[in-house]
């Protein structure tokens, strides 16, 4: 399905949405835990002692089972992949992937009901206030879809080959289609992908260091 081009006024990123992310129904957080999808959108602001310089901390998270998924992934501001800190290997599956370290990093969120999708990307970056030693996270939002389809069963085993090829559709209230930013358009489709990710255990979007150990 190609994805339309076009733009999408940015705005302010709530305190709330910077922490949690996507607003998700206490009902909906409770049926993740049920189905042991374990995704951490939060992002934390940790000091590097050696460097002596602050950073930004997140994870890509997440997966899926048939009817549900949740992912969070990070890239740069020109929407190209990240190389991680380090990659998480666990005995679970659907939870820690990778943890990322930058001054700025943009949050890319895709949460799934069978069919039903809700994006969220903002971009985050440190803002040190007159005054103080220990800088905050400044944030602003930079698209919004909701309630976006994709007539397509991802998730089976059938369809594994399409996945990180599609994108859903997010119209709005007037029931025009909304054009996705054009330099995310890979990292949503690889979003997609995650969230269709049963039983996930590797990054779809963050990619390995260099062969020098850089990740910033």
């Amino acid at each position: 399905m190609p994805i339309p081009s076009g733009k999408q006024k940015p705005g302010p990123a709530s305190p709330r949405h910077t922490l949690h992310g996507l607003a998700l129904p206490a009902t909906v957080l409770r049926a993740l835990q049920k189905r042991g999808i374990y995704c951490v959108p939060a992002i934390s602001v940790e000091h590097q002692h050696l460097a002596k310089r602050y950073v930004l901390r997140g994870v890509e998270s997440g997966g899926a089972v048939a009817d549900m998924g949740r992912a969070c992934a990070y890239l740069s501001l020109d929407g190209s992949s990240l190389p991680w800190l380090q990659s998480i290997d666990s005995l679970a599956v659907n939870g820690r992937h990778a943890i990322f370290l930058a001054e700025s990093l943009v949050r890319i969120e895709m949460f799934r009901t069978v069919r039903t999708y809700e994006l969220a990307i903002s971009f985050h970056t440190l803002s040190l206030p007159t005054a103080r030693k220990r800088p905050e996270i400044s944030s602003r939002l930079l698209f919004r879809g909701r309630d976006g389809t994709l007539p397509l069963d991802l998730w089976k085993e059938g369809h594994r080959a399409l996945r990180g090829e599609l994108a859903p559709t997010f119209y709005s209230r007037a029931g025009e289609p909304i054009g996705l930013p054009l330099r995310f358009e890979e990292a949503i489709k690889k979003m997609t992908g995650a969230v269709c990710c049963v039983g996930c255990r590797h990054s779809h979007v963050g990619m390995p260091p260099d062969a020098e150990g850089l990740t910033i």
